[in-house]
């Protein structure tokens, strides 16, 4: 069965891409494409420079490594790892010898730097939030995609979330994918492409003024 058909998209470093659809529309599976999470049966993929299309498994984590970060709806923290450990630990599996105090910057920098011992289960749903996107921005990667990183946040907690990271984003200069049903999240965003059916059924910039519509 078919997913994604046809896709054809290019997205330019820096820029920040709203992706919406319904459910079913092909959104999360292209953004697992993306990050080399999921295989494309066919088609080219270069992301931060590097052929996704041509590497195996292995290649393909390497290539992840510090150049994609991911903030999912699920925060996928390590249950018997601190808020510091959490962050920490993929740098330096990576072999970064800063980890620790890297990933203790960019705790403080989403406002836990009071809460770096403790464990997820100690943390709010918003805080782990904010270790998930500590997590993922920590290594400075260039690509950052987010799917849908408010779902299982209150409206209050989800837009400190959303603030957090564009403000991060802004800071690092990184591209930035996100995922959302929330029109007002994408109207903030340079350019929203709307999925229908696997198919990209438009593009646009926030201005409208390369706005294209696709059968």
């Amino acid at each position: 069965m078919e997913i994604l058909r046809g896709i054809d998209i290019e997205i330019a470093n820096g820029e920040v891409v709203a992706l919406l659809g319904p459910s079913g529309s092909g959104k999360s599976s292209l953004m697992a494409v993306l990050s080399g999470l999921e295989r494309a049966s066919g088609g080219s993929l270069t992301v931060a420079g590097e052929d996704f299309a041509a590497l195996d498994e292995d290649g393909l984590a390497r290539a992840r490594r510090g150049r994609i970060g991911i903030v999912l709806q699920a925060f996928h923290l390590l249950p018997t790892m601190t808020a510091l450990e959490n962050v920490a630990t993929p740098m330096e599996l990576a072999g970064e010898s800063d980890a620790a105090s890297r990933a203790r910057a960019e705790l403080e920098a989403v406002g836990l730097g009071h809460r770096l011992t403790h464990y997820p289960t100690q943390l709010s749903g918003g805080e782990q939030q904010r270790v998930a996107l500590a997590r993922a921005i920590a290594p400075r990667p260039q690509l950052i995609l987010a799917d849908e990183p408010t779902g299982n946040l209150d409206l209050a907690t989800g837009h400190d979330i959303i603030e957090l990271l564009f403000a991060r984003r802004a800071e690092t200069g990184a591209t930035l994918v996100i995922i959302t049903h929330d029109t007002e999240l994408a109207a903030r965003c340079d350019r929203i492409v709307t999925l229908a059916d696997g198919r990209i059924a438009s593009d646009s910039t926030l201005d409208g003024a390369s706005d294209s519509a696709r059968p």
